[in-house]
């Protein structure tokens, strides 16, 4: 099953450029982190859809619907992706599940294919039929990692007396097999990106063994360093609502504009954007300016002059 998604989603005209944002631990950031890259791409113009894999936590299908519920109170414009979630099937047939979860993923991602430039996956905290699909068709993987041995675990394993690297953990060895592949299917090789997340501002860099070993891990596994998102509360304060830190909140949230770390969650979500070099194209750009425009301008007072120079 690991391969068969790829050919039709490699065959599919004008296809979008697929980013999963997965790991097998949960509470690393993995929602955070596509719901920020989904409005970091819809700001440049970009067309998106999301996709939730979870969906017994639903936590991306959440933050998309307080989005929507801000947007219509606070009547602002904040754009939203073409979004759907994929249920699990749970019956006593293994096989008779996975292939009906494999045709609700395949109409999901058929349904958006040709209308879209970016899909965004967010993948459950578990190894499943559904994450590996995902990963299989993946252009971009973001697996965002926590500085701690305990989420180091999810990607390889060490000595515990000299902390030396041994191997490869259980997914790292998924994802490098989803990555062959996917090569030998197309010729496509994914672009995995492994971001340490969530980590405090104060201790950023402390753990020197986690990041020697990931350094030596990247050679190993293939994969290359970005920089992720540090633990602050204005991303919690923010769900709820269904906001990131690149809206234009002031005027509905002003105490989220006078937390002195707003500024450089921005800065953190925007470097982490121009890290994962995604392939935005011009018409994207103009598309937003244009939006942007419009959504200035539309509030503006109708002046008499436009009126009748715009007469009959």
């Amino acid at each position: 099953m690991l391969n068969a998604p790829i050919r039709p989603m490699h065959q599919m005209r004008g296809a979008p450029h697929v980013v999963v944002v997965g790991n097998e631990k949960g509470g690393s950031g993995k929602t955070t982190i596509a719901i920020h890259l989904v409005a970091a791409l819809m700001k440049t113009g970009q067309r998106v859809a999301t996709i939730d894999l979870d969906s017994r936590q639903r936590s991306l299908t959440h933050y998309i619907e307080g989005r929507r519920g801000s947007a219509l109170r606070s009547h602002i414009d904040l754009g939203l992706p073409d979004h759907s979630c994929i249920g699990r099937v749970e019956t006593a047939r293994v096989e008779e599940n996975e292939a009906a979860e494999f045709a609700d993923f395949y109409r999901a991602i058929s349904a958006v294919a040709d209308h879209h430039d970016f899909i965004v996956i967010d993948t459950p905290p578990h190894d499943s039929c559904l994450m590996r699909l995902a990963h299989s068709i993946s252009d971009t993987l973001v697996t965002p990692l926590n500085d701690s041995f305990l989420d180091f675990d999810v990607l390889a394993t060490i000595d515990p007396v000299t902390f030396a690297l041994t191997g490869a953990s259980h997914y790292g060895e998924l994802v490098r097999e989803a990555r062959r592949h996917r090569r030998s299917v197309d010729g496509v090789f994914t672009d995995w990106v492994v971001v340490l997340n969530r980590v405090s501002p104060l201790e950023a860099g402390a753990n020197r063994i986690i990041s020697e070993g990931l350094d030596e891990l990247a050679l190993r596994l293939g994969f290359r360093m970005a920089p992720g998102l540090h633990e602050r509360p204005v991303y919690r304060e923010l769900f709820p609502r269904g906001l990131t830190v690149l809206d234009d909140v002031p005027g509905t949230m002003p105490d989220i504009n006078r937390d002195p770390s707003y500024p450089a969650a921005r800065g953190e979500v925007q470097a982490l954007f121009e890290a994962l070099k995604l392939a935005i194209d011009d018409r994207g750009r103009r598309r937003a300016a244009f939006r942007a425009e419009w959504f200035a301008s539309r509030d503006e007072p109708l002046h008499t002059d436009d009126i009748i120079l715009a007469g009959p």
